[in-house]
């Protein structure tokens, strides 16, 4: 079974009919309750992902931005990544889109921490970490410092090659209140 087809499915599903969207999720719960394999490998005594690995995960992506190259944090989202960024209205939907996105971004020299997070692990090969965020950005025209905090989710599969990317990655500002 390929879960790049079943989540395009599923995010069409959600624009279609209801029946749709159960037939989908029907089939979805049906796969994982009876243990497949997303990988279609057979793999059935591989280890679990557990949450310090989904984590680091974050540490990975915040490391590669403090590099302040576009193309190393690019090469962490799926070649087919969603990407609803923080501080742009621009929906990314491929490579080019995220690249243009970090090129921006990075020139604010973002540091990001962890304020909480909520790791859901889905099975052996898909997690989501979801949760909230601050950044600690530097204009790079004036200097000035300034921290944007921001709700966030993150979806990430695990690749044929054992590499996790990420699949969807949303970042909204908090909403004043």
């Amino acid at each position: 079974m390929n879960r790049r087809p079943a989540r395009r499915r599923i995010a069409v599903a959600a624009t279609a009919t209801a029946t749709a969207v159960l037939a989908a999720g029907a089939l979805a719960v049906g796969a994982g309750a009876a243990g497949a394999d997303s990988r279609g490998k057979g793999d059935k005594h591989a280890k679990p992902v557990t949450k310090a690995q989904v984590l680091g995960l974050f540490d990975r992506w915040n490391a590669a931005l403090q590099t302040g190259d576009p193309k190393k944090v690019a090469d962490l989202y799926a070649k087919d990544a969603v990407l609803l960024p923080t501080v742009s209205n621009q929906v990314r939907t491929d490579r080019a889109g995220i690249l243009d996105y970090f090129e921006h971004f990075l020139q604010n020299k973002p540091v990001g921490t962890k304020v909480e997070s909520v790791v859901n692990v889905l099975d052996r090969d898909t997690v989501i970490d979801t949760g909230v965020y601050e950044f600690s950005l530097t204009d790079h025209g004036t200097g000035e410092k300034s921290t944007v905090k921001a709700r966030y989710t993150y979806a990430y599969e695990k690749q044929p090659n054992g590499t996790w990317l990420i699949v969807n990655h949303h970042s909204s500002k908090m909403p004043q209140g």
